[in-house]
Parts: C-alpha cells; sequence; structure tokens
C-alpha cells in the first residue's frame, strides 16, 4: 500500500474540519492494521449455523440470522445480546437486512421457506410477510424509497425472471443494488455470467408497452413482448469460464455466484464465483474478453500483435506510471530480482506477488511478461487467462517482446483457441524467423496440430467463433436469442483474487474492507478468511475464522472491524490486536493467524479440483492422501518444460 503522512493528515484534519471524512476513510483500514487484525470476541446465543450478519448504517448494531430460525441484534463494541426474536420462519434464515431510514428499528429476514418477513425489532413482532418466490430466499437487497410499508404484502411484482432467458433451471443465488445509484441492481445466479439491471429502464419500459404490474404474467408465443428493453442489462463475466465450463460441467464442478457487492463509489463490482475465484469488475471502463482479440499478421513499426487497444485499454493503478520497455527505477529493479529469485526457487506464488507489485508501480512489458511466466508455471484455475492477458498488455508496451509473443501463442492453445494458437505461432516465426527452427517452437507446433487433427477427427468445427463459446452454455435447454447477444456482449474482469476455495456452501461472502475499498475479504471452505489488497491482487493475511466453513464477512461502515460467522454457531468479531512482539507466541490472538498463506492457497486449490467424494469426505474431517499418478499434477507437461524460458 502507498506510504502516507499521518501527521501532515492529522494537521489538515484539524485546521480544515472538511476533511475529517477523507481522513477517516483513507486511514480507515489500513496495512498495519490488516498486519494487527486479529480475534476480539466471540458472540454466543445461536444453536446453529450463523448463515447471515448485517451492520445499521451507524455501525453500533450488528444482526445476524441462523438455521435456529432467529434473529439476534447485538452490541458488537459491548459484546453483548440485545434482542432475540423468533421470525416466524420455518426453515434456515440466509439473509438479513436493516431497513434504511426506519431508525433501526425494521429488520428484513428471507429463509429457506420461500418467504420474506418484516419485523417490529421494538415490538417484536412480524408486521409483514411476503410468500411469492417458489424457491428459498438467499438474499434481500435495499434500497432507499423504493418501498412504503403501508401497502399491503399481497401485492408484488416481478422485476426480473430469468427462467425467460435460462430456463427453468436457473435460480438466483444473490443480488445488491448500488449504493451510488439505487437504479442499479446486480444479479448472480447458476453459471459463470453476472448481470447488471437498470431498473428505472425496465420500470420505464413496462409502462410504454402498457404492461405495468402485470409484466410477471405468462407471455404467448404470438404477442411475446422482450423481458427487458435494449441497454437495461449488461453481463459481466471472466473470459475464460465460457469455454472452461464443459470441462467443469463433465468433472461436476458447478460454477455459481455466490456474492455480489458493489465499491463503496459503486464504479466496481466484486463476485465470488462458486468453483473457482473472486473477481472484480470495473463497471466504469468496461473490457471485452480477451478471447475475442486474437492476434492477426503483425505489421512492421505498429506491431501490436493484432490487439488494437487504446491506452486507456491497459488501465494503470492510481499512483502508476508507464515504462514499456524501458529500465526501472533502482528500488523496482531490486523487486524484480527477487521475483525473478523466487521464480528461479519455484516459488510461483510469490514470483506473481512481488511483479504483480512492481506492476502496481509501474507498466513495464517486462514485469508483464515474466509474471505471465510464472502464471504459466503455478497452473491455478484461471492462470492461463492471466497469463493471456499479461502477454497481450507487455505486447501493447513493448511489440518486439519476443517471449510475451511465444508465451502468447502456448497460452492460446492452453486455453483451447488451437486455431489462433497456429495464427499466433506463424506470426511469431514471421516475426523473428531465427527463432521458427527452435526445439520450443517445434514443439508448440507439434502440439497445436495434434490438437487440430484431433479436432478434425472428432468432428468439431475448427472456424468456430467466440460467439458459439458464449451461447453453448446448456444442450438441456434452448436459449433465447436475448440471451444470446447478452452474454456475447459480456464484460471481462478487472482483477483476480486467488487462494480460498468456495465449492461446498452456495451462500459464501466476498466483500470490500476500507471506506475506498482497498482491501477485498472472502470465507472459505477450509474454515478460513482471506485477505487480499485491491489493486496488487496480493494475499496478505489468512486467519481461521470457524472450525469448517467461513461464508459470512461483513465490514464495519466505519471501523477497521470486521464481523464473520460460517458453521460455528457464533459471531466472531475481528480488530486490530495490540502489538504481541514481547508476548508468548501461543497467546489467542497468534493462534488463528495462518503463516504458511502459500501453502494454504495450494491446499485449496487442490480441494477445488478434488473429486466430488473426496471433497464430502474432507468437509467431514477425513484426510485425503493421493498417489502421484497420471493423473496426479499437471507438472510433467514435456513440452511445458522446452517452451518456458527463464524470466527476462
Amino acid at each position: 500500500m502507498s506510504v502516507v503522512n499521518i501527521t501532515k493528515d492529522l494537521l489538515h484534519r484539524q485546521i480544515r474540519d472538511k476533511r475529517a471524512l477523507g481522513f477517516q476513510r483513507l486511514n480507515h483500514v489500513t496495512d498495519p492494521f490488516i498486519k494487527r487484525l486479529g480475534l476480539e470476541a466471540e458472540l454466543q446465543g445461536h444453536t446453529g449455523c450463523v448463515n447471515c450478519l448485517e451492520w445499521n448504517e451507524k455501525g453500533d448494531l450488528l444482526a445476524s440470522g441462523s438455521d435456529d430460525q432467529h434473529a439476534i441484534i447485538w452490541e458488537p463494541f459491548k459484546h453483548r445480546k440485545l434482542t432475540t426474536m423468533h421470525t416466524g420462519h420455518a426453515a434456515n434464515i440466509f439473509s438479513v437486512k436493516f431497513l434504511p431510514h426506519s431508525g433501526d428499528r425494521i429488520l428484513v429476514t428471507g429463509a429457506a421457506d420461500t418467504k420474506v418477513h418484516v419485523h417490529d425489532i421494538t415490538a417484536k413482532e412480524t408486521i409483514h410477510m411476503f410468500s411469492d418466490h417458489t424457491n428459498r430466499v438467499k438474499r434481500i437487497a435495499t434500497a432507499p424509497m423504493q418501498y412504503d410499508l403501508r401497502e399491503s404484502s399481497k401485492r408484488s411484482e416481478v422485476l426480473i425472471d430469468l427462467t425467460e432467458f435460462c430456463g427453468q433451471l436457473v435460480e438466483a443465488k444473490c443480488l445488491a443494488v448500488n449504493p451510488q445509484d439505487n437504479n442499479y441492481m446486480a444479479v448472480g445466479a447458476n453459471g459463470p455470467f453476472v448481470r447488471l439491471y437498470d431498473i428505472r429502464m425496465i420500470h420505464n419500459y413496462r409502462k410504454s408497452v402498457g404492461q405495468g404490474s402485470s409484466s410477471a404474467g405468462v407471455h404467448t408465443f404470438c404477442d411475446r413482448q422482450r423481458p427487458i428493453p435494449d441497454g437495461a442489462g449488461q453481463y459481466y463475466v471472466a473470459g475464460h469460464l465460457p469455454v472452461k465450463l464443459p470441462d467443469y460441467n463433465n468433472r461436476l464442478r458447478v460454477l455459481v455466484a455466490t456474492y455480489v457487492t458493489f465499491s463503496p463509489d459503486g464504479t466496481e463490482l466484486l463476485v465470488n464465483m462458486g468453483g473457482e475465484q473472486v473477481y472484480l469488475f470495473d463497471l466504469t471502463f468496461k473490457q471485452k474478453p480477451y478471447t475475442y482479440l486474437l492476434p492477426q499478421k503483425c505489421q512492421p513499426s505498429t506491431v501490436t500483435n493484432g490487439l488494437h487497444l487504446p491506452a486507456s485499454h491497459i488501465r494503470r493503478a492510481q499512483g502508476s506510471v508507464l515504462s514499456g520497455c524501458g529500465e526501472l527505477p533502482p528500488n523496482l529493479e531490486r523487486i524484480k530480482q527477487q521475483a525473478n529469485d523466487a521464480f528461479s526457487q519455484q516459488q510461483w506464488t510469490q514470483a506473481i506477488q512481488l511483479y504483480s507489485l512492481g506492476i502496481h508501480q509501474v507498466s513495464n512489458a517486462m514485469l508483464y511478461g515474466n509474471r505471465a511466466a510464472a502464471y504459466m508455471k503455478r497452473k491455478w484455475d484461471g492462470d492461463h487467462y492471466d497469463a493471456l492477458r499479461d502477454c497481450l498488455k507487455a505486447l501493447t508496451l513493448n511489440p518486439g517482446h519476443l517471449k510475451a509473443h511465444f508465451r502468447l501463442a502456448r497460452c492460446l492453445f492452453e486455453l483451447k483457441h488451437v486455431v489462433e494458437a497456429l495464427e499466433c505461432l506463424d506470426d511469431f516465426k514471421g516475426k523473428f524467423p531465427d527463432q521458427a527452427e527452435s526445439s520450443a517452437c517445434a514443439a508448440l507446433d507439434k502440439d497445436i496440430k495434434a490438437a487440430l487433427f484431433s479436432k478434425a477427427e472428432s468432428g468439431e468445427d475448427k472456424k468456430a467463433n467466440s460467439s458459439v463459446r458464449f451461447h453453448s452454455f446448456s444442450r438441456k435447454e434452448s436459449i433465447p436469442e436475448d440471451e444470446v447477444v447478452l452474454r456475447e456482449g459480456s464484460c471481462d474482469y478487472k482483477h483476480r483474487y486467488c487462494g480460498h476455495c468456495n465449492t461446498t456452501t452456495d451462500i459464501k461472502e466476498a466483500n470490500f474492507f476500507g471506506s475506498n475499498g482497498q482491501y477485498v475479504v472472502s470465507g472459505s471452505d477450509d474454515g478460513s478468511l482471506f485477505i487480499w489488497e485491491k489493486e496488487t491482487t496480493n494475499l496478505v493475511r489468512i486467519l481461521q475464522g470457524d472450525e469448517s466453513i467461513v461464508n459470512c464477512l461483513q465490514p464495519h461502515p466505519s471501523y477497521c472491524f470486521l464481523a464473520t460467522s460460517g458453521i460455528d454457531p457464533v459471531v466472531r468479531l475481528w480488530s486490530p490486536r495490540p502489538d504481541c512482539s514481547s508476548s508468548s507466541p501461543l497467546e489467542p490472538e497468534n493462534a488463528r493467524v495462518v503463516e504458511d498463506m502459500d501453502g494454504a492457497a495450494q491446499a485449496n486449490q487442490r480441494r477445488m479440483n478434488a473429486d466430488p467424494l473426496d471433497v464430502m469426505l474432507l468437509n467431514m474431517g477425513y484426510r485425503i492422501t493421493r498417489g502421484g499418478g497420471p493423473e496426479g499434477s499437471d507438472d510433467e507437461d514435456s513440452s511445458e518444460g522446452q517452451v518456458q524460458c527463464r524470466p527476462s
């Protein structure tokens, strides 16, 4: 993180009262606080898994909902229970929300009994019951000025019917309303796509076509109105996932968005993708998946490897500078050398984090190219796609980057874009003829042509384009053309956060931590909570938060204070603990720190790719050990050893 002059900021806060809010936001969550984050207290009162948490706007109350069908209001700073009430639900509670501008008097709960209840906390009674859903209510979103408690609870309206787009098997799992513009709502469902809707456009469209409140009715084939107007929906997806989906399905690996949330300023969308990683999407600088931008024949002097990107396409972090292929400043040269040393020792994750630290400060082709090499060696889920992105960025900054060009061809091959990989390799041979006869080039050429022959033998269409990849989502049900268009227009992610595991529960959260969203936090199936720096994507802290699974993480609105819960029937509170450098390492605040972060992250990657039966046994507490057979590791790829070269 960037260094701040706290003395100067304190002085300005005293002199200029207007800077008080900015001071608080800047220093709300800082790197020293994160490094000292530890367990402060455990709140006991539930008798079942705690599935949801919610702070009130002031941050002096915390609400929790549980499998025990009770909601509890806590005074977290006093570590005590304020109110306990039975919600009237007949099944597990999955969502709890304070209604905005209700004086923290109104609480809303959603549960597995398909119902949404509205409660008066003061009177401890349920004042409204909504029972229009036909399946479990997993998430509730609230927004100011969009409700009227005087209206009948029998009056409701279907805003978005996903079955019109994805068939009867689709399930909406999570949703969120943009805090800066309540007209925008994000929805996560099963499948890799996350949907962003303009609520105002949808309402206006339905009024204009005379549907009004009857828009939820059944549409006939004779007179079918479009569900939403053009421009009212935008889809987001990690660029490699639509292609990867058939492979995941064959391995019974389910992709489902378990949580979506907006950044505090409303410009970014964070998604915890079940079965995969955590992704951050930029809502302002929208980017098409890189699978659409494939290499063409290069031209001298203005070579971009077929990728025509404006300068804004490679967005740099605040404070960073562009430095295509020039020499690095001494401090960054040291970071690069440390990363190269980690690479030579096969510490791929450490190398990636160090390269990322340098890239955060300067956009340099060599750093991008080296990080791509480390991604290709590590081979976690999504690493080859991140490597492809880095290669393209390196070539944009330095069109003559030989290694990046070759690695790009390898990435395209690994991502199953074999036709494009061959074109890229031919392009590489034409641009660097002295490398055309190298053993690495010959090995890759052989691999690509073997894959092309295999595709031809199996009758697959070698000319399959990206649009096919995006609408071949389900063979069981046909997908409407409206959905095909929206999927083809999907935008790619900005950042990816790795290390946790999200395969067991479909309510696992990921959140921004800090008033400016400086950090990203997520729960995990291994019972840990993970903390990453948002901009560098580096993993900075792992804490043991549950005996089984951490599902919920809700940061305090204005303090460096975090509430978490999971399978254990308790709510845990985390805050910066006193400096314990002189204390015994056995003290509780140290006992929950996971020191071997790289080992924990690797174990989670193995867990995500494990056989479903193995995962079930792991969740039951068994230890699974597999022998090193032909299916044990991808590290023995003979051609990979030939084509990979040392970092620059």
